[in-house]
C-alpha cells in the first residue's frame, strides 16, 4: 500500500497497534516517521501535522453549538525535495488530482521554484473522521513555506487559515475550520459561533459558502500538564459518510422538531466536559463522554459496530463515545489503561490507535 492510499485516495489503510505490540513501541511508531533520513540536503524539508479527534459536539456544531477537538499523536508527514520533475509518491504529479496540494502551491504561495518530489507518510485511518486531509494541508503549507524560505518562522494561525482554504477548495466551498485549526494549533481546540466560556480566543474565521457567509470563533483550552490519561481510538473498518450522516440528522429534525432538545443537551454536555477538561477532572470528562454517546445514539448517528466497540472498552475506560460524523469511522475512549483498551478493541473487531490527550500541532522536523 502506498501513502496516497493511507490518505484515502485509493483504499483503506491498515494502521493501529498490532496485538501484543509493546505500548512504548507503538507510541514511538506513530510519532513523525523515524524512517525518513535525519540528515537532509539544503533543498529538502520535512513537516508533520497531527490528526484530530472530536471529544464533544458532533452534529450539534452544525446548528451553532460548540465542538471540542484535540490533536492526536498520529498524523501526516510531508517530505519535499527539489527535483528535475514534479512527482508525488514516485508518480507524475497531476494537479487536478490533488486539490489541497495544488491550492497551497499555486493559489497561496504562487510557487515558482524548482519542480518538487513529494513524499507523504500517513499514520491515520482514512475516511474515519480523524482529519487526514486537514493534516495533509497543514503539513504541506509548512513544508512549502520552509522550502521557499529556510528562515521562515511557522505561524500556526496562518497555517490553519491556509489549510482551511485548501479544505474549502477541495470541498466545493464548504469546510469547517475545526480540523485544520486543531491540527495546526495542537492541544485542545473549541470551535463555535462565538467564544465559549472558559476558553482563550485565538482567531476568528469566516467563509462564503454556497449557503451564505459563515463565521466561527476558534478558541483553545489549556490542558493540565500532569493529566494521567490516554485516548484510544477504535476504527470500525467502515468509512464515515459525513455528508450522508449530516443530511440524515437534518431530515430527522425536520420530521421531529422535539429532537432539537437532543442538540441542546449535547451543547450542555459539551460545556460540562470542557469545564472538567480545564480542571483536570478526568472522571467528569468520562461521564460527559458517555452521556454524549447516548445523545448521539438518539439522533441515529451511531451504528452496531460503533456501539459494540464502545461497550467493549467501558470496563477499562473513564468514558467512551463515537467520534466524528458516525455511521462508521471511529469511537474514542479516555483511559488510564491504554493497552487493555487497545486489546479490547481488537477482540471486538476494531483497530486501535493510541494517543496522548492533546498532542503538539504542525511543525518542521
Amino acid at each position: 500500500m502506498n501513502h496516497l492510499q493511507a490518505l484515502g485516495l485509493n483504499g483503506t489503510p491498515k494502521c493501529g497497534r498490532a496485538f501484543n505490540q509493546p505500548l512504548a513501541d507503538y507510541i514511538t511508531s506513530h510519532l513523525p516517521n523515524p524512517h525518513f533520513p535525519n540528515t537532509l540536503a539544503k533543498d529538502m524539508v520535512r513537516a508533520f501535522a497531527p490528526g484530530k479527534c472530536i471529544l464533544f459536539g458532533e452534529h450539534a456544531v452544525v446548528y451553532g453549538h460548540p465542538a471540542v477537538a484535540v490533536a492526536i499523536d498520529a498524523g501526516v508527514e510531508i517530505e519535499l525535495s527539489e527535483s528535475d520533475s514534479w512527482t508525488i509518491e514516485g508518480m507524475p504529479f497531476e494537479s487536478e488530482k490533488h486539490p489541497h496540494i495544488s491550492h497551497i502551491l499555486n493559489d497561496v504561495f504562487d510557487y515558482g521554484g524548482s519542480p518538487l518530489k513529494i513524499k507523504i507518510e500517513s499514520g491515520l485511518f482514512s475516511a474515519a473522521g480523524l482529519g487526514s486531509s486537514a493534516a495533509l494541508s497543514n503539513a504541506m503549507g509548512a513544508a512549502v513555506l520552509r522550502i521557499m524560505d529556510s528562515n521562515a518562522e511557522l505561524d500556526s494561525v496562518k497555517l490553519a487559515r491556509i489549510g482551511h482554504a485548501a479544505e474549502a477548495k477541495a470541498q466545493s466551498g464548504r469546510a469547517s475550520p475545526t480540523d485544520t485549526a486543531t491540527s495546526a494549533l495542537g492541544g485542545c481546540v473549541v470551535v463555535a459561533g462565538n467564544q465559549v466560556r472558559g476558553t482563550k480566543h485565538v482567531f476568528d474565521a469566516s467563509m462564503v459558502t454556497p449557503e451564505g457567509e459563515r463565521k466561527w470563533s476558534v478558541c483553545e483550552v489549556e490542558l493540565p500538564v500532569d493529566l494521567d490519561a490516554w485516548l484510544v481510538l477504535g476504527f470500525t473498518g467502515i468509512g464515515s459518510p459525513t455528508g450522508e450522516m449530516v443530511a440524515g440528522v437534518a431530515k430527522l429534525l425536520e420530521e421531529d422538531s422535539s429532537k432539537y432538545q437532543e442538540m441542546d443537551a449535547i451543547a450542555m454536555i459539551t460545556q460540562a466536559g470542557l469545564t472538567a477538561l480545564g480542571a483536570g477532572n478526568l472522571e467528569a470528562v468520562g461521564i460527559a463522554m458517555d452521556a454524549c454517546h447516548e445523545k448521539l445514539q438518539k439522533i441515529g448517528v451511531s451504528s452496531p459496530e460503533l456501539d459494540s466497540l464502545v461497550e467493549a472498552v467501558r470496563p477499562h475506560s473513564l468514558g467512551a463515545k463515537l467520534t466524528g460524523a458516525g455511521g462508521g469511522g471511529c469511537m474514542v475512549a479516555l483511559t488510564q489503561h491504554p493497552q487493555r483498551v487497545a486489546e479490547a478493541i481488537e477482540v471486538a473487531g476494531g483497530t486501535p490507535l493510541i494517543s496522548r490527550l492533546g498532542a503538539d500541532g504542525v511543525r518542521i522536523l
